[in-house]
């Protein structure tokens, strides 16, 4: 497939676009020097509308877009249990979480375990997050998007991957949070029209009358790949093992990323108000609904093209992570630009976002209080240099620890998943148990890491969804069992959750309910 000059300007346009608009919103009124928290938090006073648009913009990257539209190709409509069952954790963590986190005013989620275990269990977090981030998120994107990108234009994928690094870079290192979320707002508009293009020109592809009819087809003819509970013997049980995926650890998945993960929580944590924040993540709720019909429909669709010889079959089945890079040509001239101007928005929104966390870990939990007492100027020269630094870091590492796998999207999760029950652990014990303490804390830390590592190599054939539930539990146990044997903290630790509000707004009900209606009718027609 080809770019021709519309659809070059297309691309110029929004790349110059949304360059002005950063540097326009990142301005500081005259006499007054960004400090970390008009860096890192968006001084505070992001309205809902724009953390809902910038945790969805954040979240769709090349991950999800390249990631799941290859696994509806290989797998089918079960993939979008990563996007639908967030959305409940979503309502969940905006109810029950936020009042915690906002109550205590914190910039970092080191900082919360700082303020609840000690420093030993927030630096051992932040070089961890600094790391994950890092070596495996940013690798993540920057992998996915130079492969799409390369597909699109032959530019090889590791000058793709250095074009997406450099314009992530200049357009979000100055602005810091402010520039990112809110031109987020821009970038999940252009993501959802430029998704729904993809699904309508892949659907309309099909040999029916539209794409309307299109959908129809596709699920008559591949009623495998419309199945949210996979059969035992059915391709990708191994991944997503039935029942399991309701049930299982992909829910202990779900509350790591979307509640205890700096890259995600950092939007709320610069929300105006509590009020603000708990709509936001709502509204982040609602649109996850969307995410399968803009990435995973598609990818089902490309097995039918694919046989009809409309796509590469052979690319496809030897790496379904190309789907949607060949969905692509399907646009015509014009939208093809919109399109790809689409995709790029979800990779630079998410290398954005995921510099801005590595910046302000590191610089607000590391550097800080190794140099405590420096001028505000200095922590944001700090947290920017960060962020240029794991971004190069990144570029190197890019290749060869994602490069040799047939799905990234599922090796990310896998990587995530040996700490994902320690990180959910400690934060709920630290929440609802007055007696965890910090040896119970490192308890889970580490026997998470170790149960993972000796399951995986122990039982290789168990499904990992289902061996992160045994951790999890193993590891609660063990955390409860050594709090009370080690002692109770000083009372001073503890979340005292009376002085917390936990009431919400008829606005977030209101969301929350019709978001939950329609996932049980989903769950229902697609079971």
């Amino acid at each position: 497939m080809t770019l021709e000059t519309i659809d070059i300007i297309i691309i110029a346009g929004y790349a110059l676009a949304l360059l002005g608009i950063a540097l326009f919103v990142s301005r500081e009124p005259a006499g007054h020097d960004k400090n970390t928290e008009d860096y890192f938090l968006a001084g505070r006073a992001l309205p809902w509308w724009a953390i809902g648009a910038s945790l969805i913009a954040s979240n769709i990257s090349a991950e999800q877009i390249i990631g799941q539209s290859g696994e509806g190709f290989a797998i089918g409509i079960a993939i979008a249990a990563y996007e639908w069952q967030a959305a409940i954790v979503l309502l969940i963590v905006a109810k029950y979480f936020l009042p915690i986190f906002l109550k205590r005013q914190i910039y970092t989620m080191p900082q919360f375990l700082e303020q609840r275990y000690g420093s030993g269990v927030k630096t051992l977090m932040s070089v961890f997050w600094v790391f994950l981030y890092t070596a495996v998120n940013l690798t993540a994107v920057l992998w996915l998007g130079g492969l799409a990108v390369d597909t699109l234009t032959g530019w090889g994928v590791m000058p793709s991957m250095m074009a997406l690094a450099g314009f992530a870079v200049l357009y979000s290192l100055y602005g810091g949070l402010k520039a990112v979320a809110l031109t987020d707002i821009i970038q999940v508009v252009i993501l959802i029209i430029g998704g729904l293009a993809i699904t309508w020109f892949a659907l309309d592809a099909l040999p029916a009358d539209g794409a309307v009819a299109g959908l129809g087809y596709l699920m008559q003819e591949m009623p495998g790949h419309f199945e949210m509970i996979l059969d035992e013997g059915d391709n990708g049980y191994d991944k997503l093992p039935g029942i399991w995926t309701l049930l299982g650890g992909l829910w202990v998945l779900h509350f790591s990323y979307w509640g205890f993960n700096q890259y995600i929580i950092q939007r709320a944590l610069g929300a105006e108000n509590l009020g603000e924040a708990q709509k936001g993540l709502a509204f982040a709720a609602f649109l996850k609904l969307l995410v399968p019909f803009i990435v995973v429909i598609p990818g089902i669709a490309a097995v039918i093209l694919a046989q009809q010889g409309m796509l590469d079959a052979a690319a496809l089945n030897e790496k379904s992570d190309r789907t949607y890079g060949q969905l692509m040509g399907f646009a015509p001239a014009g939208l093809r630009g919109l399109v790809f101007a689409a995709l790029i928005a979800a990779i630079v929104s998410s290398l954005a976002s995921m510099m801005n966390s590595i910046s302000t870990i590191f610089t607000m939990d590391l550097y800080r209080s190794w140099k405590p007492a420096q001028a505000e100027q200095h922590y944001v020269l700090v947290g920017r240099i960060t962020a240029f630094v794991a971004m190069a870091i990144a570029l190197v590492l890019a290749r060869p620890f994602l490069g040799g796998f047939e799905s990234a999207f599922q090796t990310v999760q896998e990587y995530t998943g040996y700490i994902a029950p320690g990180i959910v652990i400690v934060f709920l014990l630290g929440f609802f148990d007055k007696k965890a303490n910090t040896a119970g804390a490192f308890t889970a830390l580490i026997g998470s890491i170790v149960l993972n590592f000796a399951m995986k190599f122990g039982a290789p054939d168990l499904a990992f969804i289902i061996r992160i539930w045994i951790v999890t539990v193993a590891a609660l146990f063990a955390a409860i069992a050594v709090s009370r044997m080690t002692g109770a903290p000083d009372e001073e630790r503890t979340v005292k959750l009376g002085d917390i509000g936990f009431a919400t707004s008829m606005l977030f009900n209101t969301l929350a309910m019709l978001t939950v209606a329609i996932l049980v009718a989903l769950y229902v027609l697609l079971w």
